[in-house]
């Protein structure tokens, strides 16, 4: 089965390896002639969207809801019947409904599969994705993704996989910022912030999370794991649809968006700490 691949960065890049490992033929998307020769180790390169819209798959793995909308709108002009779109990005869910909208009046089929587990679990192929759209779409996109996805959960119609993916980032990064609260408190009372670290993993704080940003914090290893602006992005969205009970989401995002003022969009979310002493700048 010929699968397109359409947003081939950090992610998209080991997602579409994993695909080709399991013996799919690729015809990897790009706007950029500087890219066609890496992407030719994986399969065939086209910059034609109307040849991606006759792959039976066509797989999407970019930033916003913008990006997702215009492509859906160029892949429905010529798709062919019956094919299927697979949505990675992480959007907002009224766009995901749009560009499931979009593609059911092309004939085709939509599923909105966004991702969580970063760069590392797209390399380790163990990602868990949160699946909305049809009972037998999302069967049919799980029969494919399941390449690089270890789990997933169908959600329900198309755009509540969105909705799960954001319950899954204000979860996380309000997690991150009360991490990096901690971080600092220790500074202010000169204790060791790897001996905190230490004591507060065994106990009710513990989380992946913790596991995760702590020693980055403790050490002082800001680059990049996650990007922030990625982060950013995800939680504007999410704020925007939020109404008013959300203070915690509100409080974050006004951090997150004073990391992308202070230039620090392409670090790490941990360095959402150096915001809140001495380290800032």
């Amino acid at each position: 089965m010929t699968i397109a691949f359409i947003g081939l960065g950090a992610m998209g890049w080991p997602m579409a390896g994993h695909l080709n490992d399991a013996g799919h033929d690729l015809l990897l998307y790009t706007r950029r002639d500087d890219a066609m020769a890496h992407l030719a180790q994986r399969g065939q390169v086209t910059r034609d969207l109307g040849e991606c819209a006759q792959a039976e798959i066509i797989i999407l793995n970019v930033t916003g809801t913008d990006d997702v909308l215009g492509l859906v709108r160029e892949l429905a002009q010529t798709l062919k019947p019956g094919n299927l779109v697979i949505d990675h990005s992480t959007i907002d869910p009224a766009g995901a409904r749009v560009a499931a909208g979009l593609i059911r009046d092309a004939g085709g089929e939509f599923v909105d599969a966004p991702v969580s587990g970063g760069e590392k679990g797209a390399i380790a192929g163990n990602l868990v994705s949160m699946a909305g759209g049809q009972a037998d779409a999302v069967a049919r996109a799980a029969s494919i993704f399941s390449a690089y996805v270890q789990s997933h959960q169908h959600m329900g119609e198309a755009g509540a996989g969105q909705v799960a993916k954001l319950c899954n980032q204000i979860a996380q990064v309000i997690n991150i910022q009360g991490i990096c609260e901690a971080m600092r408190f220790a500074d202010q009372h000169g204790v060791d912030k790897g001996q905190v670290l230490t004591a507060i993993q065994g106990g009710m704080a513990a989380s992946a999370m913790l596991d995760l940003m702590g020693p980055k914090i403790a050490s002082g290893d800001f680059s990049a794991g996650i990007q922030s602006r990625l982060h950013a992005k995800d939680l504007n969205i999410a704020q925007d649809s939020a109404g008013e009970n959300s203070p915690a989401l509100r409080a974050t995002v006004a951090q997150l968006n004073a990391l992308m003022d202070a230039g620090m969009g392409m670090d790490d979310t941990s360095s959402l700490y150096r915001l809140l002493g001495e380290d800032h700048g």
